[in-house]
């Protein structure tokens, strides 16, 4: 199970999600959580330029032996130069982590590919593929959508989606399946929901009371199965064979310890009506439109 995870970092480099309580993780803890998850099996970090001082860190700490996987941010407009401006960007990560290559480059903002200067970035992409820099080129999508209009278009090695016990919809929308008959390695994001699902019921901010039936239907199955949310979250995103990887990000060691822990739970099926595609619960961004 181990080695079906990929460690996420976007904790190194900012204060980042809902459950968050200790802010942006030091630079000894991080080294202290790398090199532990080394040794359980993980050897896959996800990281991306815009994740505040992510990369630097990972490179002080020293990542030359894992499979790096970052992202390019929004292509600013005007941007005369695509090709330049991808170049720049990548050798620029390249320094940060201190590496000579990534095993995957991602798109953080997949619907530039259909923009006017899609055709060039994806050039650019695939140059920076055959130098042998990039591994496998991919998208970060937020919507199964998102693939229905680039997958005619465009050959894509790598693709990663939020996916977990609630937000089904890349498994629902059939993409999950079709990737996996694709060949295209598939990681999956946000299955805790940023924190929201492992907290208990009077720790939830009050905004998420509007859904209070499906948490209740969630921590009534929990009980059920005998399970705890870490093990129903991890058990339910390990039971898709087309995962490749799921990404877990850590605050602490002792929280990774605990993920660790859990992580050879196999999973039983969960109930279908346990799910929700309102996007004001599923997608972290609308979090704020949700009251």
């Amino acid at each position: 199970m181990n080695n079906r995870l990929a460690l996420g970092t976007v904790q190194f480099g900012l204060p980042y999600g809902i459950a968050n309580q200790v802010g942006q993780v030091s630079r000894e803890e991080a080294a202290a959580i790398l090199d532990h998850a080394w040794e359980a099996g993980i050897d896959t970090l996800d990281t991306a330029i815009a994740y505040g001082e992510s990369e630097q860190r990972l490179g002080e700490i020293g990542v030359a032996k894992w499979r790096i996987v970052s992202k390019l941010p929004a292509l600013q407009k005007p941007c005369k130069d695509v090709a330049g401006w991808v170049r720049e960007s990548v050798d620029a990560s390249l320094a940060r982590l201190k590496v000579s290559r990534l095993s995957g480059l991602l798109l953080h903002r997949s619907q530039q590919l259909l923009s006017p200067q899609g055709g060039a970035l994806y050039r650019e992409l695939i140059a920076l593929k055959d130098q042998g820099k990039v591994e496998k080129i991919g998208i970060s999508i937020y919507n199964p959508e998102e693939l229905d209009a680039l997958w005619p278009h465009y050959k894509i090695d790598l693709v990663q989606a939020p996916f977990n016990i609630i937000d089904r919809r890349l498994a629902t929308s059939g993409w999950l399946t079709r990737l996996q008959q694709d060949s295209v390695e598939v990681h999956i994001r946000s299955v805790f929901l940023q924190g929201l699902l492992l907290m208990e019921s009077a720790k939830r901010p009050a905004i998420f009371s509007r859904w209070q039936p499906l948490w209740d239907q969630w921590h009534q199955w929990l009980a059920d199965q005998a399970l705890t949310p870490l093990q129903g979250c991890l058990g339910f995103a390990v039971s898709y064979p087309a995962v490749d990887r799921v990404i877990v990000g850590v605050d602490s060691l002792t929280q990774l310890v605990e993920i660790l822990s859990k992580a050879r739970y196999c999973g039983v099926p969960a109930p279908a009506g346990l799910s929700s595609e309102d996007l004001d619960l599923v997608n972290p961004s609308r979090w704020v439109l949700a009251k």
